[in-house]
């Protein structure tokens, strides 16, 4: 008599849950605990590519030329933009979850709190490291973030809120947005470089290689 193999387990999937609901799906501990570690190291990852000075990411590039006209320092350029396009998402009708505020807060605190623990080194060795590394805990991050389940950052939901709405794919309404965001960017005073062409090439394979290692699995 044989015995039958177990079937393979399906892959866990994102969920496309409310703000209550993601709240009630399930593992809200762990959930949480991942969110704000992945919260909190976007906002070292950001640092990282800063002090090494090679290129910002897309939306960084804006926020740093952004500084150069206003008092304020580049985490707090990074909680404002952030409720900026939070009010863009009022006409998409996309609905901000625990994650969305935590996003547009804690990153940019961690932001901050990192570039004052640390200088900016002068070795162009350590800056390449300082980008490859923010890149790579960027990928990380993001993957930790979003895997929570606790609801898009801001700048991922107005991507997401105009996909649906003009029926545009997302990889065009991501590229129309951040080419926008760095030409804005630029004009201001921005810092563009090979760090800004390799996170853009580089960020979304990193992320979604690491997915599934991070990707909680909610309550059916």
């Amino acid at each position: 008599m044989s015995i039958a193999a177990p079937a393979p387990r399906a892959a866990v999937q994102l969920a496309d849950l409310g703000p209550v609901a993601q709240l009630r799906a399930g593992r809200l501990p762990r959930r949480l605990v991942q969110l704000y570690v992945g919260l909190y190291l976007y906002g070292v990852s950001l640092a990282l590519m800063v002090l090494g000075d090679i290129g910002l990411a897309p939306w960084d590039v804006l926020h740093s030329g952004f500084i150069r006209h206003v008092p304020i320092t580049l985490g707090q350029a990074v909680v404002l933009f952030s409720f900026v396009v939070l009010v863009l998402w009022i006409p998409l009708r996309e609905k901000p979850g625990l994650g969305t505020i935590s996003n547009a807060i804690v990153v940019g605190l961690s932001a901050d709190l990192t570039l004052a623990m640390f200088d900016a080194p002068d070795n162009l060795a350590v800056r390449i490291a300082f980008m490859v590394g923010g890149i790579v805990l960027c990928g990380l991050a993001t993957a930790l973030y979003i895997g929570a389940q606790l609801g898009r950052g801001p700048r991922d939901g107005l991507m997401t809120g105009l996909h649906r709405r003009t029926g545009l794919s997302i990889r065009l309404v991501r590229t129309c947005i951040e080419v926008a965001v760095v030409l804005i960017g630029l004009v201001l005073g921005g810092t563009l470089g090979l760090g800004t062409v390799a996170y853009a090439l580089t960020i979304g394979p990193i992320a979604q290689w690491m997915m599934p290692w991070f990707l909680v699995e909610l309550d059916s």
